[in-house]
């Protein structure tokens, strides 16, 4: 080994720990953002000491140096323009289209390293998982977007296609591993990849989308790889499997949340999406209040615990919450927000939007903080929460049963902003809206929440 390659290795050894320390502050809102600095950092350094070996081995000629310098100013471009104008609350269709960008990136490099060393188990895997990842998250993407509706969509034979894709891609790449075939089997192996990402995500609902772009952000990990791998680059296969393995962690921690099993989750059919016809009522009754009843309640109160949902991301009614919080705080109520682990669309999708409206961040508290505090609260709001503080989580034979949840039925009084009476993801009637202790107020969850802080500043000042 020269000095020149000792030199790179070190480089890419430091890259890689820094990634690791990055990963490591992004465990919380308050370190985030150094972690993600520190990791774009690291980024940075490994792609330019890429660029010092590719200018050292002297294998590039002159047209790939354009081509490479116009893929880095159109990606660097549209990166920096999305960075700028995407809105936060679009931010899961984003990460999903970064997501499907990584994967199809990773696929193409499979073919390319085909093209000229012919088939192995890294390339057939970079093509399989990079397919799947690309055409999924486009879906994902589109699901999200409401392109596609987030409902289930499961058409006749589409189970039955899923499981023929599947054959197809195993045998594509046996056949491909195994040298027996090469050129069409490649295209089956990608065509096929392509076809089970669009029926593998087709029939999973709107509410399953955080733990699908979870495990979609572990298949693109693992993609990069795959290709690390079949490039020889050890730097690619550290990141690819740094990425892979804490998406991986992160699909296993919101599924166990959400009391599914991964497998029950991708069979798909299950979860409403945004489009759930609104029922009108479960087996108890139902307390309605006014803005003046739920605004003197709020004004009242020393604590107030928020209990932020899928609702209240999909109304973007962030800026409106943090307007009533403003005005509470002002009166000296002592305002905090209980955020569920799979609350929002995707993976810490909730702390992103509070931190967007300027939510403080030691007023944000997890799950198990939260429901510490919950029997000192005088009001527990729920914004646009179902299944997350339904209390029939607790006991058996339900559809949520031993699904952990925030106590909000145990603070002294709830406040529950909603729609309507339409069930969560799980479809089953949430108790907490029938408690003694609770009072509904029916309207989407921006247009209440400016609704409750117009009362509050004319019943209260």
């Amino acid at each position: 080994m020269t000095a020149f390659d000792a030199t790179v290795r070190l480089v890419y050894l430091a890259v890689a720990a820094t990634f690791v320390i990055g990963l490591h502050l992004m465990n919380s809102p308050v370190t985030a953002r150094r972690g993600n600095l520190l990791s774009a950092g690291a980024m940075t350094v490994a792609v330019a000491a890429t660029l010092v070996v590719l200018v050292h081995a002297g294998s590039v000629r002159p047209w790939a140096w354009l081509a490479l310098a116009a893929g880095a100013a159109l990606g660097a471009g549209a990166g920096l323009l999305m960075a700028r104008r995407v809105a936060m609350t679009a931010m899961p269709e984003l990460v999903s289209l970064f997501n499907a960008v990584g994967g199809g990136a990773a696929a193409l490099i499979g073919v390319q390293d085909f093209t000229g060393r012919g088939g192995s188990l890294p390339i057939a895997l970079d093509v399989l998982i990079g397919g799947v990842t690309f055409s999924g998250s486009l879906i994902a993407s589109g699901k999200l977007h409401g392109v596609v509706p987030g409902r289930p969509l499961v058409f006749p034979g589409a189970r039955p296609l899923t499981a023929v894709l599947a054959l197809v891609m195993v045998a594509a790449s046996v056949l491909l591993v195994a040298g027996v075939a090469e050129g069409w089997a490649l295209v089956a192996l990608a065509a096929g990849a392509l076809g089970f990402g669009v029926t593998m995500v087709l029939p999973i609902g709107g509410a399953d989308m955080p733990v699908v772009i979870s495990l979609l952000n572990a298949f693109t990990g693992t993609a990069v790889a795959m290709a690390g791998f079949a490039l020889g680059n050890g730097m690619l296969i550290t990141a690819g499997a740094l990425v892979g393995a804490s998406g991986a962690i992160l699909t296993k921690l919101m599924a166990d949340a959400m009391n599914r099993s991964i497998a029950n989750i991708v069979a798909g059919g299950f979860g409403t999406g945004d489009s759930a016809p609104a029922l009108t009522g479960g087996g108890g009754r139902v307390r309605s209040l006014s803005a003046d009843d739920a605004a003197i309640q709020l004004a009242y109160a020393a604590r107030v615990v928020v209990v932020p949902g899928y609702g209240l991301a999909a109304a973007q009614a962030q800026h409106q919450l943090r307007e009533l919080a403003e005005l509470l705080e002002q009166r000296g109520v002592r305002v905090s927000y209980a955020v569920h682990p799979v609350a929002g669309r995707m993976p810490g999708h909730m702390n992103v939007l509070l931190a967007e409206a300027g939510v403080p961040y030691d007023q944000l508290a997890d799950m198990d903080e939260a429901n510490a505090a919950m029997p000192q609260t005088d009001v527990a709001l729920v914004v646009g929460a179902n299944d997350v503080v339904n209390p029939a989580a607790r006991r058996p034979g339900t559809a949520v049963s031993g699904m952990p949840i925030i106590d909000a039925d145990k603070a002294r009084s709830v406040i529950v902003i909603k729609r309507s009476m339409g069930h969560g993801y799980a479809g089953i009637d949430n108790e907490l809206y029938t408690d003694a202790r609770t009072g509904m107020y029916f309207a989407d969850a921006k247009k209440a929440l400016a609704e409750l802080t117009a009362a509050v500043k004319v019943l209260v000042g």
